[in-house]
């Protein structure tokens, strides 16, 4: 209990249900209401007696000021807390292209859903920070980009009528996934992670998962092209994401032997090697692309040749600083985002290796139910992973190549 509320106060009865004791949740929600100025009763509160079993609570929250209660609702309504007297969601029409209606419900990456005509509703295309657009006949809702709104759609406006299912803890083995908001640490045990990894990527490939994989080119910089090609062979990598240097210096490094014109065997710098990266675009370019060039065997080694043979789709998202680019790479960022949307749909897992762009990039798409392992030498790159909304990360700083070969080890073990 908060202390009593006062009669003048604004007051709003909320509940929450799920696993919200052993994921700290309720813990979360009580301490955002004090943060922000308010007062809490628990007036029911019911705890599951088994491991598996949901929990439930009833509060009422209080607030000096209208305008700070619906603050508070707002802010704790992102943890699954809902008011006790619902009604439907608030729908208005958009009325121009690229732009939302004033007030519209801002998502989050956890699965949530609309009141409609009484019932609850999934929203699907779950993703942060986009709008809701309601289909035709109230019957279907979506998460939309603002860049894909059109006049006339049909937008959720303010918090009324939508819940948000919040990601609760999840039993692993070993733990690795079972409390997401862990501290990113260069001195986590490895081995245990690569293991809970090899494990989690071991049940996607031989159940109904899906895994994709966000790869930079340090994976070609440290000699780990074989063990990424290896996952690939495999069939533990469903769909690849990167950018024009992945692709490019993998492509070198069939070619040529080098990365960044550094010889990848015995580690020297090659006579003209800063050429190579440019003459192995300049080769793909001339044979029509990168599947072309596997079919008429210029390509015959690497990452993306695995990619062709095993039908793995991919998407080399491009930058301002790309050379050439590849004739693959997508040079329209919302083009890029958008095939990206098309193709993580079904993933169940994903695994992000030394890319802090492309890695946020993707983390801003996934929702919160895709467990997510990022891998990098960079603790940073975890940590804005996490700032930025995608707190399902479990983070593991290392360099490439001994992460590589240690989930492979696992993954034949297996």
């Amino acid at each position: 209990m908060n202390g009593e509320t006062s009669a003048a106060a604004f007051v709003e009865d909320v509940s929450i249900e799920g696993h919200i004791v052993d994921s700290l949740i309720l813990p979360k929600i009580l301490d955002e209401i004090t943060a922000l100025g308010g007062k809490f009763e628990i007036s029911e509160i019911h705890v599951g007696q088994r491991r598996n079993d949901p929990s439930s609570a009833r509060l009422q929250v209080s607030a000096a000021t209208a305008e700070l209660l619906e603050t508070i609702l707002t802010s704790i309504g992102q943890h699954g807390a809902v008011p006790v007297h619902q009604q439907d969601c608030t729908i208005v029409t958009a009325d121009m292209d690229g732009a939302f209606p004033e007030g519209f419900y801002c998502t989050t990456n956890q699965d949530t859903e609309v009141r409609l005509g009484g019932n609850w509703i999934a929203v699907d295309l779950q993703e942060m920070d986009c709008g809701i657009r309601i289909g035709e006949g109230d019957q279907s809702a979506e998460c939309l980009p603002m860049s894909q709104v059109h006049q006339g759609d049909r937008i959720v406006v303010g918090r009324l009528g939508v819940r948000v299912i919040p990601q609760g803890r999840e039993l692993s083995e070993h733990g690795t996934f079972a409390f997401m908001n862990s501290a990113v640490s260069s001195e986590k045990p490895k081995g245990v992670l690569v293991r809970d990894v090899a494990a989690e990527m071991h049940k996607a490939r031989n159940g109904n998962g899906r895994i994709l994989v966000v790869g930079g080119p340090a994976i070609v910089h440290t000699g780990s092209s074989e063990h990424f090609s290896w996952l690939i062979r495999e069939g533990y990598v469903d769909v690849l994401f990167a950018g024009n240097a992945l692709a490019t210096h993998d492509i070198e490094q069939s070619r040529f032997g080098t990365s960044l014109g550094i010889s990848m065997e015995q580690g020297n710098v090659i006579e003209e090697g800063h050429e190579h990266h440019l003459r192995s675009i300049n080769a793909i370019r001339r044979a029509g692309g990168i599947k072309a060039a596997v079919e008429n065997g210029e390509l015959t080694s690497g990452i993306m040749y695995e990619c062709v043979r095993h039908n793995v789709p991919f998407v080399l998202a491009g930058s301002i600083r790309d050379d050439g680019p590849l004739p693959e790479v997508i040079t329209d960022a919302l083009e890029a985002q958008q095939r990206m949307r098309e193709l993580i749909r079904d993933v169940t897992f994903c695994l992000m290796i030394a890319t802090t762009l492309h890695s946020i990039a993707v983390g801003n798409l996934l929702p919160a139910r895709v467990k997510v392992v990022c891998v990098d030498i960079n603790p940073a790159t975890v940590t804005k992973l996490s700032d930025r909304g995608s707190f399902q990360t479990v983070g593991l700083v290392t360099d490439v190549e001994p992460f590589l070969r240690s989930l492979l080890n696992e993954l034949q073990g297996s």
